[in-house]
């Protein structure tokens, strides 16, 4: 009789924990269909909707909140609050399999909320890069850091949801780790100040283009972050490079340029010494029948014959002490002439042309003056438009523009000889 009595009591209570498995598996189903059918709802019906209604509106950041999914991670947040709310009603008591389901379910709506806020926080930046006319806020670093801190805060909230205690009990403990916090976000505190200075000295904003030859830099800037600056190079790599390090080193900044509208031209043409002479009457008079150096001639040949005069005076002046023209100085004058009359280049910044000290390659001069363009190919067409006109004009000045000897020119002097 007892055995008997023994068996039914075990029956019954294989049978209660039966029934208990069945009512838990049945509410978690329950729970999950609900979350999932609202989940499903919200994302598929209510913000299709939502999406029309944006893409219908002429403004235009609202846009901004498609392309950075706000809409989509506060539809996340609905399962997780359905969870939150159902589970005390499905299974009321202190059952721990309901504890886990809603501990679990804190954790991920709060590192779902902390997901929201980043893309909101995108949101804003998105604006601001539309709108502002100067960009020297450093919101790309503020937002990181915000971002960091908002991770951080969520981090502490799940851990303190774990160990059942208040967040302010871990916030305490962490004023014990202040050095070891430094040491481990060195880069992002010596990152933030950088900004901060980046910002204060308006010395590089995102567009910029910008030179770091000790990083390999050379491009625009497409991004300054809290711990890197993102160049795009002119090869269309990227390179990045520490945004303290646009505080700390040398580099250079182009924007000036683009602001003036015009980009310098400063390069040389090495003239062969062995062909600098003076120029006879008859030479002089062929070049001033030239529109660019008939005033430039005329006002000359004034000058040197009154200083000549005053010179000669005793009628026995040899004619080396005597003033007379040069080629290279006709040249250069020449040159002078043709960039002021020249439309592509800009005669309200400097324009010039100069001897450099002569060297063993010969006499350079060099001609200092700015295109009216910053368009890199409009640029290099004029640079290369005046130097082709200035190489093939040279010898109409019996002038000789040095290179080194060529193949070309052994074998026309083995021929000679």
């Amino acid at each position: 009789m007892n055995e008997l009595m023994t068996a039914w009591l075990a029956s019954q209570g294989i049978r209660e924990q039966y029934i208990e498995t069945s009512g838990i598996a049945l509410g978690l189903l329950i729970i999950v269909l609900i979350s999932a059918m609202s989940y499903y709802l919200a994302k598929h019906q209510v913000i299709k909707v939502v999406h029309r209604v944006i893409l219908k509106t002429k403004n235009t950041w609202d846009d901004a909140l498609i392309e950075h999914q706000v809409l989509t991670r506060l539809t996340l947040l609905l399962p997780f609050i359905v969870i939150l709310f159902l589970t005390p009603i499905v299974f009321p008591g202190e059952l721990l399999f309901a504890t886990v389901l809603v501990l679990l379910a804190k954790m991920l709506l709060t590192f779902q909320i902390a997901r929201t806020v980043s893309s909101i926080l995108n949101v804003s930046k998105s604006l601001y890069q539309e709108t502002a006319k100067q960009k020297y806020l450093p919101l790309n670093a503020i937002i990181q850091v915000i971002k960091l801190a908002i991770y951080l805060v969520a981090a502490i909230v799940i851990v303190s949801l774990i160990l059942n205690r208040s967040p302010i009990y871990l916030l305490s403990g962490l004023g014990a780790l202040t050095a070891v916090l430094i040491l481990v976000f060195q880069d992002t505190i010596k990152g933030l100040v950088a900004s901060i200075q980046i910002s204060a000295n308006k010395m590089v904003v995102a567009g910029d283009w910008i030179e770091l030859p000790k990083y390999g830099a050379d491009g625009d800037v497409i991004e300054i972050g809290l711990n890197t600056v993102k160049v795009e190079n002119f090869d269309k790599t990227i390179t990045t490079v520490p945004t303290y390090a646009l505080t700390s080193d040398s580099f250079k900044n182009w924007r000036n340029m683009y602001h003036c509208g015009a980009r310098r031209i400063k390069r040389t043409i090495i003239i062969d010494v062995a062909s600098i002479d003076f120029y006879s009457l008859e030479k002089v008079d062929f070049l001033a029948s030239t529109a660019l150096l008939k005033t430039y001639l005329s006002d000359k040949k004034q000058q040197l014959e009154n200083e000549n005069k005053a010179l000669n005076q005793d009628e026995h002046l040899n004619v080396i002490d005597i003033r007379q023209l040069t080629n290279v100085g006709t040249f250069r004058a020449y040159i002078e002439m043709y960039l002021h009359q020249n439309q592509r280049v800009r005669n309200d910044l400097t324009c010039m042309v100069r001897q450099l000290p002569a060297t063993a390659s010969g006499l350079p001069l060099e001609l200092y003056c700015f295109a009216n363009t910053t368009v890199w190919t409009e640029y290099e067409a004029i640079q290369a438009d005046i130097f082709d006109h200035l190489f093939a004009i040279a010898p109409h000045f019996d002038l000789r523009v040095f290179q080194h000897p060529s193949g070309f020119d052994w074998k026309s002097s083995t021929k000679a000889t």
